[in-house]
């Protein structure tokens, strides 16, 4: 007996001392339940455990944590359940013990001095054992196998009972639960936005407003909170707020997604895939080292050169969207990335958040400086004929605007040079830099052969198409379908380029609940109030008040055409009756329709290309643009009035 189980837990020799030890103390085990059995069996043959349980099945020692005693029901009573401290109710005339390993026996009770001495060698053993077991197991890491067989008895004639192992070892306590962490909105910006929205939708709607306009106003200011606030990013606020306007009946879904079929959305995403293909192609590299050869001496000098070509291009290219997202978004971010300065990083403020913000703050100037640089213009001089009898041509515009642009060209840069000051200011070595650099690429590629003819096709229909009936976002899928077909560009690429695709649907939605605002005569409403208010005012403070409104009105509209379609033909109205010269007064409001763009991250075509860069975060983008504004006001209201007095308008 003590062979046989020996041989069977004898590990290999290449395994720990204890190991050894452990294989003996069990085979001593093994050698003890034989004994005790055979003692047990003589002693009292019609109570023996395993003598009854041999009629029926053979007993099994299950070790664990916990463990079991599998015994037939007539010598053990069944045991529900797992519990971490076992409880066995053996049958009258048995006990049960458990070592510290958790080894069960259940066996007769005997009151002989032989029965009791064997037993406690058995538990002793037994004890011994299990130590010596965990002790190896922990210091030996190698085992694959953690079943110990506890003996192979043979016993003469009749069945033979065995006890064998049937469970593996004890599992793992189980670790610790982990504390839940909030993965979804930011609650205090939710709270607020959502409280925006509930404020006004509890305030009683004013007389003569249609409540839904009323209540869409409501949605409006509390996903505004939201951009600002920011629970969520910029796409999900924006779809958030549709889905509410469709489930308060506000709005129908073909009004909620109206701005999807609209030029613009599409306009700036498309402006986002060139870019993508400016880079990808390192052409954007190639102009943007060329710019640094040329001006790169230092930041301003480097701004100033990218601000003054942006206004000569800005009369030939009347979409400001697609001046900025297709043209200079590309040179900018080229640039940046060609300074060391890119977006996650923590290097947005070496220069690329200067270069973000000076250039679309100049964008809206340039706008404003030609009749054919924003696409609205036209709308402008059409309803100040309408309004005033008097026609703007394209030489009255330019000349009234000339000089208060020059201005503003000028000192904003320099303003946003003070307000975000670029990391990167002064640079004498970075020409030389960007020589070598040049000299490293080598000649032009044929991707980017490819990429500047696409780009130069697509500025040529921008300047021309008009007049062959090729609108803007025609223009510029000719230019995307050239990089596809060509594979300059892959549709994966296009897919992954994620800003895009979000600024698509945050800024359709802003489109679609201002223009609806429209539609249902909030903005009618609005204007006629502040008719109202200022009609027994002196004609000074009167008008003062009329451009405030009607520029930081702007807060509420995603566009500047919906902006003068909406308030620009009431708002001149009500100046010429106060006694404003018309004339004048029509151009200012038309100029402000562009300079307002400037307040936010959305009001104009080129805000949501570079915002959607990523490298200045919306509150400073807003506080540029209300500091910027408050300069735009003062250059374009007191030097523009000087120059304009010169020019007999006033």
């Amino acid at each position: 007996i003590f062979f046989r189980t020996y041989k069977m837990l004898a590990p290999p020799t290449d395994r720990s001392p204890q190991v050894w030890v452990a294989g003996l103390c069990a085979a001593l085990v093994g050698l003890t339940v034989g004994v005790s059995v055979g003692r047990a069996t003589r002693a009292a043959p019609e109570t023996s455990l395993f003598a009854q349980a041999a009629t029926t099945t053979k007993p099994a020692v299950v070790w664990g944590a916990p463990s079991v005693a599998r015994l037939p029901p007539q010598n053990l009573r069944p045991v529900h359940g797992v519990d971490s401290q076992l409880r066995v109710a053996p049958m009258q005339g048995h006990t049960a013990a458990q070592s510290t390993d958790g080894l069960v026996y259940v066996t007769p009770v005997s009151t002989t001095e032989s029965s009791t001495a064997v037993y406690g060698i058995l538990s002793a053993a037994v004890v011994v054992a299990g130590l010596l077991l965990r002790r190896a197991r922990a210091r030996d890491a190698t085992l694959t196998s953690r079943r110990w067989a506890m003996a192979a008895l043979t016993m003469p004639g009749g069945d033979i009972p065995k006890v064998v192992p049937i469970a593996a070892e004890a599992s793992a306590a189980a670790p610790p639960t982990p504390e839940y962490t909030w993965k979804g909105a930011k609650l205090k910006p939710l709270a607020i936005t959502i409280g925006v929205g509930l404020l006004f939708t509890l305030l009683p709607c004013p007389a003569g407003l249609n409540p839904k306009a009323w209540q869409l106003l409501a949605i409006f200011l509390s996903t505004i909170t939201g951009i600002i606030t920011g629970p969520l990013p910029l796409g999900a606020v924006a779809l958030l707020a549709l889905g509410v306007c469709m489930l308060t009946g506000t709005l129908t879904f073909a009004q909620a997604f109206s701005a999807m079929g609209s030029e613009i959305p599409w306009l700036i995403a498309l402006a986002f895939f060139f870019a993508r293909g400016f880079i990808k192609t390192g052409l954007g590299n190639r102009v943007a080292y060329q710019f640094v050869k040329m001006f790169g001496k230092t930041s301003l000098g480097l701004t100033y050169s990218l601000v003054l070509s942006e206004a000569v291009l800005a009369p030939a290219i009347p979409s400001v969207a697609a001046r900025a997202g297709g043209i200079f978004l590309p040179l900018v971010k080229a640039l940046s990335e060609a300074c060391g300065s890119r977006v996650g990083d923590g290097t947005e403020r070496k220069l690329g958040a200067y270069l973000c913000l000076t250039c679309f703050q100049t964008s809206v100037v340039s706008s404003a400086m030609f009749l054919t640089a924003m696409a609205a213009n036209p709308l402008s001089a059409q309803l100040a004929l309408a309004a005033t009898g008097q026609s703007i041509s394209w030489g009255l515009w330019a000349m009234a605007a000339i000089v208060p642009g020059i201005a503003s060209l000028i000192l904003i840069p320099l303003v946003v040079y003070v307000l975000a000051p670029p990391e990167i200011k002064s640079s004498p070595e970075a020409p030389e830099q960007a020589a070598k650099k040049l000299e490293e690429m080598g000649p032009v590629s044929v991707d980017q052969k490819i990429m500047s003819i696409s780009l130069l096709t697509t500025v040529g229909l921008w300047i021309f198409g008009s007049s062959i009936g090729v609108g803007s976002v025609a223009a510029a899928l000719v230019g995307l379908g050239a990089l596809l077909v060509s594979g300059v560009l892959s549709w994966g690429e296009c897919l992954k380029e994620t800003v895009a695709w979000d600024t698509l649907t945050w800024f359709g939605a802003l489109i679609a609940m201002a223009g609806q605002l429209n539609s249902m005569g909030l903005i009618k409403w609005f204007a006629a109030s502040v008719t109202s208010l200022v009609g027994g005012m002196p004609i000074t403070i009167a008008i003062s008040i009329l451009v405030l409104v009607y520029y930081y009105s702007h807060y509420f509209f995603a566009s500047g055409a919906a902006h003068i379609g909406a308030m620009y033909a009431a708002f001149l109205a009500v100046a010429v009756s106060l006694g404003a010269p018309p004339l004048a007064t029509a151009l200012l409001l038309a100029f402000l329709s562009n300079l307002m763009g400037g307040l936010t991250h959305y009001g104009i075509g080129s805000a949501p290309p570079y915002f959607g860069t990523g490298y200045v975060e919306l509150k400073e983008w807003w506080f540029v643009g209300a500091v910027c504004s408050v300069v735009n006001l003062a250059i374009w209201c007191g030097l523009g009035g000087a120059w304009w007095k010169i020019l007999g308008l006033i």
